[in-house]
C-alpha cells in the first residue's frame, strides 16, 4: 500500500470520525420519520424540539468549560434551577421588572461559580465533592424560596424573547444557542484563553511550569460555568413561562451526556461547544421519537444514562489518541 493510499485512508477515517454523530443523527431522524411520517416528520415537531432543548444545550456548553480544565461542576443543574426560581420569585411574586430579575439571576449564578472556585481552587477540595455539596445546598435554597411550589406568571416579555418570537418558525432560543456555540468555538479554538484551558486540563503541573496561572484559569472556568448555568436558567424560565423548583435538575444528566458525546464529533477527543450542541439535539431527537412511539417514561433515563456511559468511553478513547498524536 502506497503512502498516498495510506494518507487518503487516514483522511477518510478522520472525516468519518468527525461526522459520525451527524450521520447517526440523520439515520435516527429517518427511522422515526418512517415509523411516524405524519407526526414526527413535521416542522412544528422540530421547531418545538429546537426551542425546548435550548436550556440543556446552554447547560452542556457551561459544563465543558471546567471539564476542559480538568474540573467538574455537578451543581450546574441546581444553579439553572436557582436562576429560574429567582426570576419567578422576583418578577412573578414581587413585581420586579423582568430585566432586573434576570440580572439578579445571573449574579446569583456567577456567585455560585465563585464560591465553587473558592473551595476547589483555594482550599484544594475535589470539584466533585464541592459541587455535589453545592448542588444539595442550592436545591434546599430553591425549595425555601418557592415553598416547593411552581411559580407561574413570569413576564411575557421573557417568554416572547425565548420562544414566543420566531424566525422561520423556530424560536429565538435556538438561535441564541447557535450564537453561543459559535462564540464558544471561537474562544476554544482561536484564543489564548482556549489554549490555556486545554493545557491545564491535559496537565496542570506542565502548564504551571510553562507559565500558565493554573489557579486563575480553573477559577475562571468555574465562574464562567456558573454564569452560563444561570443563562440556561433564564432560558428555561422563558421556555416554561414559570419557575419549577424541581425539573431543572433533570437537565444535568442529558447535558453531561451531550458534553461527552460532543467530544466524539467535530473535534474528536476534545470537548467543543459545536459538538455539544449537536449532541444535545441528537439526544433530544431520540427522546422525542421514543416518547412519540409510546415508550414508557423510564426509557428516557435509560437512554440518557446509556448515552452518557458510551459517550464517556468513546471520548476517552478519542482523547487518548489525540494526546498521543500531540506527543
Amino acid at each position: 500500500m502506497t503512502d498516498a493510499t495510506q494518507a487518503s485512508r487516514r483522511q477518510a477515517l478522520a472525516f468519518l470520525e468527525r461526522f459520525a454523530l451527524i450521520g447517526v443523527w440523520a439515520v435516527l431522524i429517518a427511522g422515526f420519520s418512517l415509523a411516524m411520517p405524519h407526526t414526527f416528520l413535521s416542522w412544528p415537531n422540530f421547531t418545538a424540539m429546537f426551542g425546548s432543548s435550548a436550556p440543556a444545550a446552554v447547560l452542556a456548553i457551561a459544563l465543558i468549560i471546567p471539564i476542559t480544565a480538568g474540573d467538574f461542576d455537578l451543581s450546574a443543574g441546581a444553579n439553572l434551577t436557582l436562576s429560574a426560581c429567582v426570576i419567578g420569585v422576583l418578577n412573578a411574586q414581587h413585581g420586579v421588572p423582568i430585566g432586573l430579575a434576570i440580572a439578579a439571576a445571573l449574579c446569583a449564578g456567577a456567585l455560585v461559580g465563585t464560591l465553587n472556585a473558592l473551595f476547589i481552587v483555594r482550599f484544594a477540595i475535589p470539584s466533585l465533592v464541592v459541587t455535589l455539596g453545592t448542588s444539595s445546598l442550592l436545591m434546599g435554597i430553591v425549595q425555601w424560596l418557592t415553598n416547593s411550589a411552581t411559580i407561574s406568571g413570569i413576564s411575557t416579555g421573557l417568554v416572547n424573547a425565548v420562544v414566543g418570537t420566531r424566525v422561520f418558525g423556530v424560536p429565538l432560543a435556538f438561535y441564541d444557542v447557535i450564537a453561543l456555540g459559535l462564540l464558544g468555538f471561537y474562544v476554544f479554538e482561536f484564543t489564548p484563553l482556549g489554549r490555556r484551558l486545554l493545557f491545564v486540563g491535559l496537565g496542570r503541573e506542565v502548564a504551571r511550569l510553562n507559565g500558565v496561572d493554573v489557579g486563575r484559569v480553573r477559577a475562571g472556568a468555574l465562574i464562567s460555568a456558573g454564569l452560563l448555568s444561570a443563562v440556561a436558567g433564564v432560558i428555561y424560565a422563558g421556555v416554561l413561562g414559570s419557575s419549577d423548583p424541581s425539573s431543572g435538575q433533570n437537565l444535568l444528566l442529558p447535558a453531561f451526556a451531550a458534553a461527552y458525546l460532543g467530544a466524539t464529533t467535530i473535534f474528536p477527543g476534545r470537548f467543543n461547544p459545536i459538538g455539544s450542541v449537536a449532541a444535545v439535539y441528537f439526544l433530544a431527537t431520540g427522546i422525542t421519537g421514543l416518547t412519540m412511539l409510546g415508550v414508557p417514561l423510564w426509557a428516557t433515563d435509560v437512554f440518557n444514562g446509556a448515552a452518557l456511559i458510551l459517550a464517556v468511553l468513546i471520548s476517552q478513547l478519542a482523547r487518548g489518541r489525540s494526546v498521543a498524536e500531540l506527543v
